[in-house]
């Protein structure tokens, strides 16, 4: 009798073990994107109307009826007189869509911050980043990959993809906003 009761319980235990490593959740897909247009000002941190313009694309394409499935927003910390806020505008809808809180802790240049973030989320969902493109390069070596690409000065469309265990980026691919993005070949090496 004991040894049957034994005998159940490790066959319980087994099949918990096995159902649990079957069901477990992937690790998120990080999606890395650049803020969207800026004003020519320099004393404007925000976005023009382009960059509303893409902002509100960017809440067709990453909104919840998308495969890219985001249950994370991050953007740079915006200090208190309001500089560094382009990101965090250009997520700004797409994360009112999707009821999420657009995480701004990290500030611009800590891009550790960024990955440590990254390295510790355990929720549901994909992973989106919107940050200062002079900062993208960092950040993806931040996250593990030794050699990645320079995100080009004059574009404002490309959505960067970076599965776990985030030391590749996998894909390259524009935002195709229309009306803003003009499709061209990409001539970044991976």
């Amino acid at each position: 009798m004991a040894t049957t009761i034994l005998s159940l319980f490790l066959h319980l235990f087994l099949f918990s073990a096995l159902h649990s490593v079957t069901y477990a959740s992937d690790p998120p897909t990080v999606y890395l994107i650049r803020h969207g247009e800026k004003s020519g000002n320099p004393l404007d941190s925000g976005l023009n109307a382009d960059g509303f313009k893409r902002a509100a694309c960017i809440q067709g394409i990453f909104g919840a009826d998308s495969h890219y499935k985001i249950g994370y927003i991050m953007a740079p910390h915006v200090n208190k007189k309001g500089q560094h806020r382009r990101s965090y505008e250009t997520v700004l809808p797409l994360a009112t869509d999707l009821g999420l809180t657009i995480d701004t802790s990290c500030k611009r240049n800590h891009v550790h911050c960024v990955a440590d973030k990254i390295a510790d989320y355990d929720g549901p969902g994909n992973i989106l980043i919107a940050w200062r493109h002079g900062k993208m390069k960092k950040l993806v070596r931040a996250l593990g990959y030794d050699d990645p690409p320079r995100y080009p000065d004059n574009r404002f469309d490309l959505v960067w993809t970076i599965p776990f265990p985030y030391n590749n980026i996998t894909d390259i691919r524009s935002e195709e906003c229309p009306g803003l993005d003009v499709p061209e070949t990409l001539s970044i090496e991976l």
